[in-house]
């Protein structure tokens, strides 16, 4: 069960690591960015040069069956026109695979993960919360899970979204870190690849907050630091859903970055006035690093606007 605070929570308190701000933003190349993803990148942004600090990039291609082919580079572009351009060079978490290994080897061997060999059938029996495995099943193919004991309540302050607790033994259960296809899992991939960056602060979309808890007992599990977290609104369709699986994600035009970037500013909660005569991405990205409030931040899901300069 989920709780948050109404009031906003600074970006301080629970995290274990240094003084020196680095955030990252982490696009899967499933395809083009659109305007969530925009919004993504920009508030992630603009919370690193208001601290300071860096803002890296990194490309997470641990799934081939859902990649698109040349989505990375076009990503890449796409980012560069808008002048959100990694203070270091890109990693892509196909090429991790060693670090993922120790990882996953260091946690079998202390018993905090186990072999897997339940089908999904066996999961859509038991509601699909994966507690304990199916007596006497084998596979050639067992994917590899986290042990998750009950009780397992987990509870951090986000930047945005306030006081978050999960308890992730009832609502999650135990969860995979390799699948059993060999693809490596997202939660295991994201807290090794934060912890070998520096990342300190996490701001992405808020349809990861459910994620957080699972990373914090990753982290945990192999002495990891923990970053601070920040969740911004997603960004929706008028019926409401998450603007990459609606029919509304038209990609961003390039060539016109300046409407999408004021969009972008306005969902994130920031007066139009600041940016109103900016005529160049430069001069924009300048007034809007200058002036960004995190406290104006919305909480709530925000709709796309009609006009967000998407590409024809």
């Amino acid at each position: 069960m989920w709780q948050r605070a109404v009031k906003f929570k600074c970006m301080t308190g629970q995290a274990s690591v240094g003084s020196t701000y680095r955030g990252r933003f982490a696009p899967s190349p499933t395809g083009p960015l659109h305007f969530g993803s925009l919004v993504a990148a920009f508030g992630s942004w603009l919370l690193a040069r208001r601290a300071g600090g860096e803002w890296l990039v990194r490309i997470e291609d641990i799934d081939p069956p859902r990649e698109i082919a040349g989505a990375t580079q076009s990503q890449l572009a796409t980012l560069a026109a808008f002048g959100l351009e990694s203070d270091a060079p890109a990693w892509r978490q196909s090429t991790r695979g060693d670090a993922y290994r120790d990882a996953l080897a260091r946690l079998l061997a202390s018993g905090l993960a186990f072999e897997c060999h339940c089908s999904r059938t066996d999961l859509a029996t038991a509601g699909g919360i994966h507690r304990r495995c199916v007596a006497g099943r084998q596979r050639g193919d067992p994917a590899i899970r986290f042990r998750v004991d009950a009780p397992a309540v987990l509870s951090f302050d986000d930047g945005i979204q306030g006081r978050v607790q999960q308890d992730v033994a009832a609502d999650v259960g135990d969860f995979v870190l390799r699948r059993a296809d060999g693809l490596w899992a997202y939660q295991l991939a994201v807290v090794v690849d934060d912890a070998a960056q520096g990342i300190s602060d996490v701001v992405r979309g808020a349809d990861l907050l459910h994620s957080t808890p699972r990373q914090i007992l990753l982290q945990r599990a192999l002495g990891l630091p923990t970053p601070r977290y920040a969740h911004l609104p997603l960004i929706v369709d008028a019926h409401g859903r998450k603007l990459s699986k609606s029919l509304a994600a038209l990609p961003i035009d390039a060539a016109e970055p300046l409407p999408a970037l004021r969009a972008a500013w306005q969902a994130l909660g920031q007066p139009v006035d600041v940016i109103a005569r900016s005529s160049s991405v430069a001069t924009l990205l300048a007034a809007a690093a200058a002036a960004f409030a995190p406290g104006l931040v919305p909480r709530a899901s925000q709709p796309a606007p009609a006009s967000t300069g998407t590409a024809p």
